[in-house]
């Protein structure tokens, strides 16, 4: 079966899939694990506020998360997010969220569509902008890191991966925010404006064709 569903083991937990990244040397929002009310008013004295505490499955689209204020009331938020098992999270001040679209194919061999960025409506994708308006030194990175993540996987298929592209005094930097194992929605403009789509690309990855440049 292809992609691998032991890759689900990482993605589909943000604990699991955040050590991942972060193993990789690549960076990511500071975060820590919380159980309990008790654990997570630790690791909010770790992380400090605002943070947003996110359960560590089945969460979408904004679903299982919630922004975590000064004056906020942690047992009441965690009581509410009705789980035994979430992620404390430093609150991103990013100026863009970007999404790599990439394949990798079963000889390792990795093409990616141009960087994509994203922007959101009440948690829901709204509009892509391909490619995303970043220096195309900041957009290799990215491509980059997607590589990396992607192979060290021993991903086949089509995977994207969030990033954020946080302001900096020596300019923009990116942090991975997750990884989606799977065709995505910030990847549907592939249908008109490529020339060959995601979902193509995809089955000539699990396929064994060569990949679209």
């Amino acid at each position: 079966v292809l992609p691998n569903p032991k890759v689900l083991e990482t993605t589909q937990d943000r604990l699991a899939e955040k050590d991942f990244v972060s193993k990789l040397g690549i960076p990511t929002a500071q975060y820590a694990d919380a159980t309990s009310a008790a654990s997570l008013r630790a690791a909010i004295g770790k992380i400090g506020l605002p943070a947003v505490i996110k359960t560590r499955r089945f969460g979408y689209d904004g679903k299982g998360q919630a922004i975590i204020r000064e004056g906020d009331d942690p047992d009441a938020i965690w009581a509410s997010l009705e789980t035994k098992s979430a992620i404390l999270e430093a609150f991103v001040p990013f100026e863009r969220e970007i999404s790599v679209i990439a394949a990798r194919g079963a000889n390792g061999e990795v093409v990616s569509y141009d960087v994509t960025e994203n922007e959101h409506r009440d948690h829901i994708l709204k509009f892509s902008y391909a490619p995303a308006r970043i220096p195309e030194a900041l957009a290799a990175q990215a491509r980059e890191i997607t590589t990396t993540i992607a192979t060290a996987l021993d991903y086949v298929g089509v995977l994207a991966v969030e990033m954020f592209v946080v302001p900096g005094a020596d300019g923009p930097t990116l942090l991975v925010n997750e990884i989606a194992p799977r065709v995505h929605n910030s990847g549907h403009w592939t249908l008109d404006g490529a020339s060959v789509s995601q979902f193509e690309q995809h089955i000539r990855a699990i396929a064994g064709w060569p990949l679209a440049h």
